[in-house]
Order: structure tokens, then C-alpha cells, then sequence
């Protein structure tokens, strides 16, 4: 299935939306993300990482893609991807 051209690049509108919406309605990814790994490693059993919990979204959003491309899974990746980078940023400058 092809998509549409979209006025904005996918990696853009990723790296907008992880530095703006999400930023302000969730906290940092760090903050975020350990918080859902702290929720997850008790459900599981075993120590769960920010970077993990961001990886397994990753693997979410590759299974829906499967299915059909959709442009929403494709930025909600790059966004992920971004995250982990925002989480190492802000653990080495902490």
C-alpha cells in the first residue's frame, strides 16, 4: 500500500512531537519511561530499562505496520527511536 506525500517529513513530525505534545502532556522519556519500566518489570518478573520499554513500543508499532502501513506507526518509530536518544542525552547530563 503507498501513502500520500504529507507536508511534512515523518522524522520531522516525530521530532516534533517527542520535543513538544508528548514532552508536555508525559514528562521527559526518561522520567516517562521509567515510570512504565517500573510498571512493567513488576508484571514480568524481571528488571525492565527505559531504552526496553522503548524498544518493545518499537516492536508494537513494526506489528501493526504489518499489517498495513500506516503513516501514524511509521512516526510513532521514528518518535520512539528518538526517545532513546532523548534518554541518553538527558542521563549524561545528569
Amino acid at each position: 500500500m503507498k501513502m500520500a506525500p504529507a507536508a511534512k517529513s515523518m522524522l520531522k513530525e516525530a521530532d516534533d512531537i517527542i520535543h513538544g505534545e508528548r514532552r508536555n502532556d508525559y514528562g521527559s522519556p526518561l522520567e516517562s519511561f521509567t515510570r512504565i519500566a517500573k510498571l512493567w518489570s513488576v508484571v514480568l518478573g524481571v528488571d525492565i530499562t527505559p531504552e526496553q520499554v522503548s524498544l518493545c513500543m518499537i516492536q508494537l508499532k513494526v506489528a501493526r505496520a504489518m499489517n498495513g502501513m500506516q503513516r501514524d506507526s511509521l512516526v510513532d518509530i521514528a518518535g520512539y527511536v528518538g526517545c532513546i536518544e532523548l534518554i541518553q542525552d538527558e542521563r549524561a547530563t545528569s
